[in-house]
Parts: C-alpha cells; sequence; structure tokens
C-alpha cells in the first residue's frame, strides 16, 4: 500500500496553513525547530503553534513570531521587505544537513516559484529577487512543510517527489498590497504558478487573497495531479488554519490515506538514501505510460585542477543523487588539455550537484540544460550461482504481461566481489551469472 497526500483547499493554500495541518497530523514541532536550526536564521524568529476555531470548528495555527520584525501574517500581507536571491537561498538550504528528500523538494519548490517570478518580470531565475518568499517567514514555510512531509513518510514516485494529490484552487479576489506596490489577486506570481501546471481554477466567492505566492509554490510543485481525490483508504485529516476569519471555514484540510491502484511509479521511503543508479532500476515499475521524463545535464571545462580530486567528486555527486558522472578529454584555449565534466540528475538535484561543482573543482561556470531521455523498464533479479548471489540488471520494452526484454547484465560489482573471494576470474563469475539467469528465464 502507498502513504499519499491530498491537499483539500476550499479556502485556498498558503505556507503556514500547510504547517498546521502538519502538525495537526503529529509532526513534532520540536522537530521542525531541530532541523529548521540548520538553515543558520534561528536567532530571526520563533516558530510555535496553538489550537484555534474557524467558523466553530478547531485546526492548528502555526506562527512564524519575527525577532524585531512585523508578526508573521498571510493572505493579505506581502510587506516582507528583507529578501534574498535564489541562489542564496539554495545554499542555505544545501548547507543545512535536512533529511535528504527534504532538502531536494525544498530546493525544487524554490527553484519552481524563481521561474514563475522570473516569467512575471522578465528576468533569469537566478536574478529574481524574492520579497515575499525571501523573507524568513516564508523559507521557514517552505523549509518546514517539506521537512514535515518527509516525516510523515509518504512514498515517493521515480523522480522523488512526493504522491501528493492537490484539489482545484480558488481565486480569491480584490486587491492585497505587494512589495511591488498594489496587485490584484491573484497576484501574478500564483497566476504563473497555476499556468506553468495547467491547474483547474473556480471562485468560491470569497474576494480575498485566498493562495499566496508560497502556498502556489509548494502545491504546483510537489503535488502531482489536480482534481477530485485519487482512489484511497482515508486514515488521517490534518486541518490548518488561515490567518483570516472567512465566511466558510478557513482551514486546509490535509488527507493521509492509502492507495494501493495508483498509475505512477513509486519508491518506498526506506530506500530513498540508496545509491540513485540502484534507485532507478529497482523502482521502474510496470505501467503503460510512455518512459520518458525530463533530465537535467550539467557541463564545465576544467585545465587546473589536480586530477586526483576527480574521483572524489565523481563520489561526491553520486551521493547526492546524480544518475551518471563522465569525463572526454579536451583541448582547451592556450593549447592546454582539459577535462568536459558531465553531469546528469533530476531536475530536483541540480542545485545540490552544482554546489558541489563550484565548492569541489575551480570551474568560474557551469552549464545546465534540460532534456527529454526515454528510458526502458528494468529491475534487479538476484540468481544464485556456486559461489554465491548476484544481482542482474534486466531491462525490456513492452508491458508486463507481454514484454521483451532487451538486456540482462550481472552487476560488476557483485561479480567483483565473489572472484576477489574465491580468487577466480570475474569473467567466469560473470559469465555463471548470466548462463544462471537465462537457464531460469
Amino acid at each position: 500500500m502507498l502513504k499519499i497526500v491530498y491537499f483539500q483547499c476550499p479556502t485556498g493554500i498558503s505556507g503556514d496553513m500547510c504547517l498546521g495541518a502538519l502538525v495537526s497530523l503529529g509532526v513534532p514541532v520540536e522537530y521542525l525547530i531541530e532541523k529548521l536550526n540548520g538553515l543558520g536564521i534561528e536567532q530571526e524568529y520563533q516558530l510555535r503553534s496553538e489550537l484555534v476555531h474557524r467558523q466553530t470548528q478547531q485546526a492548528t495555527k502555526v506562527h512564524v513570531d519575527l525577532v524585531h520584525h512585523h508578526h508573521h501574517h498571510h493572505h493579505h500581507e506581502h510587506s516582507h521587505h528583507h529578501g534574498r536571491h535564489l541562489p542564496e537561498i539554495e545554499e542555505m538550504i544545501v548547507k543545512a544537513n535536512l533529511p535528504s528528500r527534504a532538502t531536494a523538494w525544498s530546493l525544487a519548490v524554490f527553484r519552481q516559484l524563481a521561474v514563475a517570478e522570473g516569467a512575471v518580470h522578465g528576468i533569469e531565475p537566478e536574478k529574481v529577487h524574492f520579497h515575499e518568499v525571501g523573507a524568513v517567514d516564508a523559507i521557514v514555510d517552505i523549509v518546514g512543510t517539506c521537512v514535515g512531509l518527509d516525516w510523515l513518510g509518504i512514498n515517493t514516485n521515480k523522480e522523488g517527489l512526493p504522491l501528493i494529490y492537490c484539489s482545484p484552487f480558488p481565486t480569491g479576489g480584490g486587491t492585497v498590497r505587494a512589495a511591488h506596490g498594489q496587485m490584484p489577486v491573484p497576484v501574478p506570481a500564483v497566476l504563473k504558478l497555476w499556468e506553468m501546471r495547467s491547474c483547474p481554477v473556480y471562485s468560491n466567492g470569497i474576494d480575498k487573497e485566498l493562495v499566496t505566492p508560497t502556498g502556489a509554490a509548494i502545491a504546483t510543485t510537489l503535488a502531482r495531479s489536480f482534481g477530485s481525490p485519487p482512489p484511497m483508504i482515508l486514515k488521517q485529516v490534518g486541518l490548518g488554519a488561515g490567518s483570516l476569519d472567512l465566511p466558510i471555514p478557513n482551514i486546509l484540510r490535509l488527507w493521509i490515506g492509502e492507495s494501493s491502484n495508483l498509475q505512477t511509479t513509486v519508491t518506498d521511503v526506506a530506500n530513498t538514501h540508496h545509491h540513485s543508479e540502484h534507485h532507478a532500476e529497482h523502482h521502474a515499475e510496470h505501467h503503460s505510460e510512455s518512459h520518458l521524463e525530463p533530465i537535467s545535464v550539467l557541463e564545465t571545462q576544467i585545465d587546473d585542477l589536480n586530477p586526483q580530486a576527480i574521483g572524489y567528486i565523481f563520489d561526491a555527486l553520486f551521493a547526492a543523487g546524480a544518475v551518471d558522472v563522465f569525463t572526454q578529454s579536451i583541448g582547451m584555449k592556450k593549447s592546454r588539455p582539459g577535462l568536459l565534466l558531465t553531469v546528469i540528475c533530476h531536475p530536483e538535484n541540480l542545485a545540490i550537484c552544482e554546489e558541489i561543482l563550484f565548492r569541489e573543482t575551480t570551474t568560474l561556470g557551469i552549464r545546465r540544460t534540460t532534456q527529454q531521455r526515454r528510458i526502458l523498464q528494468r529491475e534487479i533479479q538476484q540468481v544464485e550461482t556456486p559461489y554465491g548471489k548476484v544481482a542482474v540488471k534486466v531491462a525490456w520494452k513492452g508491458e508486463a504481461t507481454a514484454k521483451v526484454i532487451t538486456n540482462v547484465q550481472p552487476e560488476y560489482e557483485d561479480c567483483a566481489d565473489l572472484a576477489r573471494k574465491h580468487n577466480i576470474p570475474w569473467r567466469e563469475i560473470q559469465r555463471l551469472a548470466l548462463h544462471n539467469w537465462y537457464s531460469h528465464n
């Protein structure tokens, strides 16, 4: 059974409503504080929660009280003035020593928001100066939400994103005062985020700001789809209160459920720390969708780095979730021999991999592209040999009921371990593994 989440947003969504719903579900405030302290801004705020009532219904309200700043106030207040650029926020997150999934999700949310804000203002995402979401309270909202979702143990898909689904969004109405002046509701960044994901929206007749940029970024980045709840066995409901008193209860309802029939490729929480290549191989499931996925490619040339560092860089990149890393010998300016270092990673791991390249190499710039890659379905099977077990990677085309095997390869490390242990050729272990696999298939 898969553990999934459904965001029901009858009065919209904001970052503090997400935190409230998560605390309502049992995520300890003390745990959130402990993890958020790694961001290095713990002197700038205090986190607390309380039970409140919204139209006679009880819900959890989480407050991020700013030290020497005005009180945290969502839904109609956008006058935060302490802003940061995306690279600074990404660096804070990468260095915070958060759970790996929370790190990846937080980076993905901020990247999505930067793309939207950049599109609104006609600038590159890295040059966006965040007013609303660069403020301390909004950073705490986004990172805290990702930490809380990780704590709940939600299953993920093969891209490593949580199995979250979301209701349509109420548009709200009226105007709101923001860093750039008086703005119509929905504010431009929210509209752009909805457009980027083709989100369903509707009017519930309430002319207030119901969906904030922070809430929209969380939902549009992490939700797999938008609409009615997917089939599930409902296990628990968390209730997160918004700041405003509205004609209907201003509560985000976060459903936790179990499902066994979602058409998706998933991973188990326990496997999220495995090497990314084995992660992808082990969890490629049988489904009918085309196996196309977005993939990020980073490239940089290096001609002044000690070659001994390359192996260490490879290990660090793979540990950070890189799908593949390789080098090519090239000739550079002034006839210097150099290396072209290429990293292939899932988009949510791009920022972490870039950080490693800047930290561990002498490069001054990194090129990044997003490409589409088609992948075969695959899985790891265990094969017995006279010398021990060998993992065999099996790839195929087609469906599980009519699949065509295209590639069968014993895992190198398993063969090497047995060859060393028994002092026999590596090729003999590989041959035996292949022979035994074909004998039983």
